[in-house]
């Protein structure tokens, strides 16, 4: 239960699921998640690498560019399904059975 506590706080900050959304859609590198979300290159950073100590992103390296994506479609499927969760609430669309 320790790791799916980590990984379901790691969703709760605002940055972080916003590069999770991001990273949902495909690879990126810092610089395109910077400008996506206009948050220093630092911040991004951090964020990235907790996210990754979480098990919920990869990185592979293409040359000297590191490219990260979402680990997995399990990682895919929880940012997707809270993001529809939420849209469903803030629309007030019933939920899903």
């Amino acid at each position: 239960m320790e790791v799916a506590t980590e990984m379901v706080r790691m969703l709760g900050d605002g940055t972080r699921l916003r590069l999770m959304c991001l990273l949902v859609e495909g690879e990126h590198d810092v610089t395109a998640l910077v400008a996506a979300l206009g948050v220093a290159r630092p911040a991004v950073s951090q964020h990235l690498a907790k996210l990754r100590l979480a098990g919920l992103v990869t990185a592979r390296r293409e040359g000297r560019r590191a490219l990260y994506s979402a680990r997995g479609g399990h990682a895919r499927r929880l940012v997707t399904e809270v993001v529809h969760a939420a849209s469903h609430r803030v629309a007030g669309l019933p939920e899903h059975d």
